[in-house]
């Protein structure tokens, strides 16, 4: 710590799973390691910039909620993506908005009301010792986090927070068409990949014209899909590097669509990959819960990219 952090929250009460995540570990996967990150950029990215941080800044991903946090100095800070029934003082916590915190209130997050995983943005951001060239927090390779060694909070931990940019502009609150409903019916947008021909034509069918519901088999690695069983003409491949939302079908025939902490290389045939955010969308969704795969292109994925980052620059 230096003369430019502080001390600004301390764990009264860890949560099954809170982990500090920043833009992610990028240029590294020839050594086997995965990019981390935030699972819903979306999310993050909103609670970042209503907090007045710049792209990048380190967050906390708070999963399923049952986090208490206790402000030791003013704070300026912004809760953005799920809904977990976070409040201040025992009052309810306003989302996707700026909020001020005073030294010794306590913020606590209770359990998943929508969506699944809610960002906690601070002024100044949260600050610690880059691994490979990031904090983001990845718990199965050991990498990241508060201490670098890729722990979730524990009780007693002590956050440290930078200082805000000086200058800092941020709106006061996000958008009506920016907050999601996690609730609604999903719509996935899947950018076809190069084993889609060696599926069955039934198959095909199948993907994109039923329901799938999200497994309880699901963490930031990937979510398996439940419904109809998928076909692949290709018994085995050699494996290959994997991206960000790519939809391997083992076996089994379900598929399982591939987040931030997934593996460097598989070789299962592949459907596609989802656009990136399709996959914050997809990391979302509670057990259980219903979506559809839609065919999309390289262009209208990139089209909705740049509308995303256009709406946080306004």
């Amino acid at each position: 710590m230096n003369q430019y952090t502080v001390i600004g929250l301390r764990v009264e009460r860890a949560g099954p799973l809170a982990l500090l995540q920043d833009a992610g570990r990028f240029g590294v996967r020839r050594l086997g390691v995965t990019q981390g990150g935030p699972a819903d950029l979306h999310g993050w990215a909103w609670a970042n910039r209503l907090a007045g941080n710049p792209w990048g800044t380190a967050a906390l991903e708070v999963t399923f909620g049952g986090l208490a946090l206790v402000a030791e100095r003013d704070l300026t800070l912004a809760v953005a993506g799920a809904d977990l029934g976070a409040t201040l003082d025992g009052e309810p916590l306003p989302l996707w908005q700026r909020v001020t915190c005073k030294e010794g209130q306590r913020l606590v997050f209770a359990a998943p009301a929508n969506g699944l995983r809610a960002y906690l943005a601070v002024a100044g951001g949260f600050v610690a010792e880059p691994v490979l060239g990031s904090v983001a927090c990845v718990v199965r390779e050991g990498l990241g986090g508060f201490d670098g060694r890729g722990s979730r909070l524990a009780e007693g931990d002590r956050l440290t927070v930078g200082e805000p940019a000086p200058g800092a502009h941020s709106p006061a609150a996000a958008p009506a068409e920016a907050r999601f409903d996690y609730c609604a019916p999903v719509r996935l947008a899947l950018l076809p990949g190069a084993q889609i021909g060696d599926f069955t034509g039934q198959s095909l069918y199948r993907a994109f014209n039923s329901a799938w519901r999200v497994d309880d088999r699901a963490d930031r690695m990937g979510v398996r899909l439940t419904g109809p069983r998928l076909q692949c003409r290709i018994a085995s491949l050699v494996s290959e590097g994997i991206g960000l939302g790519a939809v391997q079908v083992p076996p089994d025939g379900q598929p399982i669509a591939l987040l931030n902490d997934r593996q460097t290389i598989g070789g299962y045939p592949r459907l596609g990959a989802l656009t990136p955010l399709s996959a914050s969308r997809l990391a979302q969704c509670l057990p259980g819960q219903e979506v559809q795969l839609v065919a999309g292109s390289g262009e209208q994925a990139l089209g909705e990219l740049r509308r995303f980052h256009a709406a946080l620059a306004r």
